[in-house]
């Protein structure tokens, strides 16, 4: 779900930004449901019904990058679809945090390019240099290892543990990938 973005999802260009920073677009309003639902899946007891919601929470984010790319999106969009994403995570990892089922370290893997991401565009932005990344496959590939995690988690899936490794290992991968294009970003520039 999260990355540093260039275009309305992060699709590298191709979606079109509105000039006006205060149009909020459908794309928008699917990306703002996230919030609610990552409250829901805190305070709902039933793993079916949390379930239900992460299924709902990853269709936004499928269709409102879909059609910020086809309709055109917004500057709104731009900042909010990244931080609706994370706070997402957030919030369902720390549901998994309280069951004890993952360990601290464990969770902190599978989040590691989220952590990294927010860190670096607050350090930059501090610097007063934030830079924009494109969604990268990378990044895309985190999120799915993040779900099918939540999924293994909600289901009691004996893959819980080894999905969990195998996020943070592509979450590493991911953290390399950004740097890389990061640097060719910085090298352009000069």
């Amino acid at each position: 779900m999260p990355e540093s973005q260039a275009s309305p999802r992060g699709e590298g260009g191709q979606g079109r930004v509105s000039r006006s920073l205060w149009r909020v677009t459908v794309a928008d309003l699917l990306t703002l449901l996230r919030l609610p639902l990552a409250v829901l899946f805190v305070v709902m007891r039933d793993d079916l019904v949390r379930l239900l919601i992460l299924a709902v929470a990853a269709g936004t984010d499928l269709l409102d990058g879909f059609l910020a790319r086809r309709l055109g999106g917004s500057r709104f969009g731009a900042f909010i679809d990244p931080v609706a994403d994370k706070l997402f995570m957030l919030a369902a990892f720390i549901v998994v945090a309280l069951s004890g089922t993952l360990t601290w370290y464990e969770i902190a893997g599978v989040l590691l390019r989220d952590l990294v991401a927010t860190g670096a565009f607050v350090v930059t932005s501090v610097f007063g240099r934030p830079m924009t990344i494109p969604a990268r496959l990378g990044g895309k590939a985190v999120t799915m290892a993040q779900l099918l995690t939540l999924v293994a988690f909600l289901t009691e899936s004996p893959l819980l543990r080894p999905l969990a490794w195998a996020t943070a290992a592509v979450a590493l991968y991911a953290i390399w990938d950004y740097s890389q294009a990061a640097r060719q970003g910085e090298a352009a520039d000069r």
